[in-house]
């Protein structure tokens, strides 16, 4: 997918859990789930607005545009999360 979602980044960083993020945003765990593994096909600018503010970080450090080839390189070379 070209679009990856650094969530996970961002909460290790801070040392936050799911369950603790998605309350503070406003949205369930299992969504959470849900964009961590790249599974949503899109994203409200509101819950972008949420997890940005609890985060307190730009979207760009939640998501990131990769090439169609880097994405299928790094897939295969496994350093990428499906």
């Amino acid at each position: 997918m070209p679009i990856v979602v650094r969530i996970d980044v961002q909460l290790a960083k801070r040392k936050m859990s799911v369950g603790e993020f998605a309350e503070r945003v406003g949205i369930t765990p299992a969504n959470v789930a849900v964009l961590k593994n790249g599974r949503a096909k899109a994203v409200r600018f509101s819950t972008l607005e949420a997890m940005c503010r609890v985060l307190d970080c730009q979207p760009g450090d939640l998501l990131e545009w990769v090439s169609d080839s880097d994405s299928e390189v790094a897939d295969q070379a496994g350093t990428l999360s499906p």
